[in-house]
């Protein structure tokens, strides 16, 4: 963040992602998003063209260069979603008991009252007689009479309702077989490779396999972006803690993770994953209809407001807006409000709640993740005003911010790609900060200044450094310091 960020806003911990579409499209309206505090944004490969996404990337580069504000941008991949094509009227209304068939061997265009086509024709294959299938998230509810390759799949109306063109499929328990990685997901692979996005967000993983597969294709594309899974398959919480472990982070894709599971499991569901996830030293973002309602009302409802301080109170990293910024008639409003809900939610927060002491408690045996615990445990016992930590990856900011100091952490570093990198971590800030040929004694001086620019600290107050011997290696944090603002000593240590 930097000093065009009122001092609420720099203060949020929790980070706010913003999805950009056709909402966003105005330069104004782009710049107006990144000063009421977005950190990141996200392209959706499943919607617009690469001439869009590309102009999209190139405007924030060009809004948030000259005011000096580090934006992360996430790349959504489409993902193997499973859905209906087209009516030959754009809509039909079911009803209850009616029959109605999906019929992979019927034109993309020809759906009618009693038919539809399939965008994957072996959907046969995958279902028997009394499965029931959820249509337009959840709204058309369908049970599976009979299934062959010859027929399509026949059922009952269960739950009708208008259902229009394109409607994503989910079978409730899951188990839908459709591989992860699409050839349209190669191919957006190689896109974000190319706009060098900081992070790549798979759709529909299994297990860790198709999260390795993601990363081999993206750095063969020539990419360095972070792996964010996309809990949103039933399969997928059962290789939770290896999927944890191979990604970046995860993201909470609670649409079409709902409908597999059953909306009463959801909640409890949502906590463990973000507690596991922060646990494992990476990132959770919360995600699907946040703040709904926003993409026609100004305001958010009583319930929404809720369900995000929730994911905040449960330290998650980020929060997502979807169609409310893409397509919504008051995209910075609702950046407005969510910023808003996110400062009220964490002022009653306090570092000493069970899961944050059960991750100060853990031991370990790298000198690296020792000076983190190290630092945290110092910013609680004295009143220090901010940690800057000096880092080639991240990674020690990343850990103390798992620590949930409640001081900010300035992650000071001269490489673009990680102070991009950091602006999902939670509590975690971006600096621009080059240590070569410095002495220690500039360097924590130089730091310092840097913490004063952003009008985080004054003369006289406390801050704590995080640094290594041999500064620009990554891995090499070894020396924590305290030192107070304006009293630096011109002298090495």
């Amino acid at each position: 963040m930097t000093e065009v960020l009122n001092k609420n806003v720099r203060h949020r911990q929790t980070k706010i992602i913003a999805t950009l579409g056709p909402a966003t499209r105005d330069r104004e309206i782009l710049r107006a998003l990144l000063k009421a505090g977005v950190d990141a944004v996200r392209l959706n490969f499943s919607h617009g063209s690469y001439a869009e996404h590309e102009q999209a990337v190139r405007q924030l580069r060009e809004i948030s260069k000259p005011m000096r504000y580090h934006v992360g941008v996430v790349g959504d991949l489409q993902g193997p979603k499973v859905r209906i094509q087209c009516f030959k009227q754009g809509s039909i209304r079911l009803v209850q008991d009616q029959t109605f068939v999906l019929n992979h061997h019927l034109a993309a265009d020809q759906g009618d009252r009693t038919q539809v086509g399939l965008t994957y024709p072996q959907l046969h294959r995958d279902v028997h007689e009394g499965d029931i299938l959820l249509l337009d998230d959840g709204r058309v509810e369908l049970e599976v009479l009979a299934s062959s390759d010859k027929d399509g799949i026949k059922t009952r109306v269960i739950h009708g309702s208008e259902l229009s063109n394109n409607k994503g499929i989910n079978r409730k328990g899951g188990g839908l077989s459709a591989l992860t990685i699409t050839e349209k997901d190669k191919q957006d692979i190689v896109l974000a490779a190319r706009l060098n996005v900081d992070y790549l967000a798979v759709s529909f993983p299994k297990d860790a396999s198709d999260i390795l597969t993601a990363k081999k294709l993206m750095r063969e594309a020539g990419g360095r972006a972070g792996v964010v899974a996309k809990i949103e398959r039933a399969e997928a919480l059962e290789s939770i803690d290896d999927i944890v472990e191979v990604s970046d982070g995860i993201m909470i894709a609670r649409g079409d993770l709902s409908l597999e599971i059953g909306d009463a499991e959801l909640t409890a569901v949502q906590k463990n994953l973000i507690k596991k996830t922060r646990a494992a030293n990476k990132i959770a973002i919360m995600a699907t209809e946040m703040m709904q309602s926003m993409i026609a009302s100004p305001v958010p409802t009583r319930a929404e407001i809720s369900d995000v301080a929730n994911a905040v109170l449960d330290r998650t990293d980020a929060v997502m807006l979807s169609g409310e910024t893409a397509i919504g008639q008051h995209p910075v409003l609702a950046v407005k409000a969510m910023s808003r809900i996110c400062i009220g939610a964490e002022k009653g927060e306090s570092p000493y709640t069970g899961a944050a002491m059960d991750t100060t408690l853990r031991s370990t045996e790298r000198v690296d993740r020792a000076m983190a615990l190290a630092a945290t445990y110092l910013s609680r016992q004295l009143k220090v005003s901010a940690i800057a930590a000096l880092t080639e990856s991240g990674s020690t900011a990343l850990w103390m911010s798992r620590m949930c100091p409640l001081i900010p952490i300035y992650a000071l570093t001269p490489h673009m790609k990680t102070r991009c990198k950091v602006t999902l971590y939670r509590g975690v800030y971006p600096g621009a900060l080059d240590t070569v040929n410095k002495t220690h004694t500039q360097v924590n001086h130089e730091a310092a200044e840097v913490l004063k620019k952003f009008g985080i600290v004054k003369d006289g107050e406390l801050i704590i450094i995080t640094k290594g011997d041999l500064m620009g290696k990554r891995g090499g944090t070894n020396a924590v310091k305290v030192l107070r603002v304006g009293h630096i000593l011109d002298v090495e240590n």
